[in-house]
């Protein structure tokens, strides 16, 4: 994308990042969580941001739904509004990002060409990718949102996982964490989770 001769950006005169990082004494960083939905992306999200808050480390939650319901809310679930979706939101983690904010995005996210966008906007030093994987037929039983019985009756249209497709990462080590929760428990999961992100955002890693 080009940017318009009309348009200026102008950086050089902000406060810089280690600046903003060293007020807020910690180091930005996105953890994107993705997923089938069901999977436990947002339960893992939140519970995240419990235990950063608990240790003082200052973060922003992006929820899928919650975008889509103002920012996004204009999107379909095309493949082209699925694209422009991660492409927003992207932007959006890269701006937190900058400013030392630890941003914690859950979103499907379903292709990996969506993944690599993503990592290509915030940048792959800032881009901590995990995997919450979890198969279809689990997240199905759980249905946490009843939305894979609206998907059966023709009430949800391009479904993630059944008349829209889902890819693991591939190759798997694409992701720097993977999350199983058909073997794991939420406090399992989250232990786990919570001890690769917090020596990435810790003040005394620098």
């Amino acid at each position: 994308m080009t940017i318009p001769e009309n348009i200026h950006p102008n950086f050089q005169n902000m406060i810089t990042r280690k600046g903003k990082e060293s007020l807020l004494n910690q180091h930005g960083l996105v953890v994107w969580l993705y997923g089938l939905s069901g999977s436990g992306k947002s339960t893992l999200a939140t519970a995240l941001e419990q235990c950063l808050y608990d240790e003082q480390i200052f973060t922003q939650v992006l929820d899928g739904d919650n975008i889509r319901s103002g920012l996004n809310s204009n999107l379909s679930f095309s493949d082209d509004d699925r694209l422009e979706n991660i492409r927003r939101i992207s932007e959006v983690a890269k701006l937190f990002v900058r400013a030392g904010v630890v941003t914690i995005a859950s979103f499907i996210c379903p292709r990996n060409e969506l993944r690599a966008m993503a990592r290509k906007i915030i940048g792959k030093k800032d881009f901590f990718e995990v995997y919450v994987e979890c198969d279809f037929e689990t997240c199905k039983q759980r249905d946490v949102k009843g939305l894979y019985a609206k998907a059966k009756t023709g009430k949800v249209k391009q479904f993630t996982g059944m008349d829209s497709s889902f890819e693991a990462p591939q190759p798997r080590d694409l992701a720097d964490l993977i999350l199983n929760t058909n073997t794991q428990t939420e406090s399992e999961s989250l232990k786990q989770l919570f001890q690769a992100v917090r020596p990435r955002v810790s003040s005394e890693k620098q």
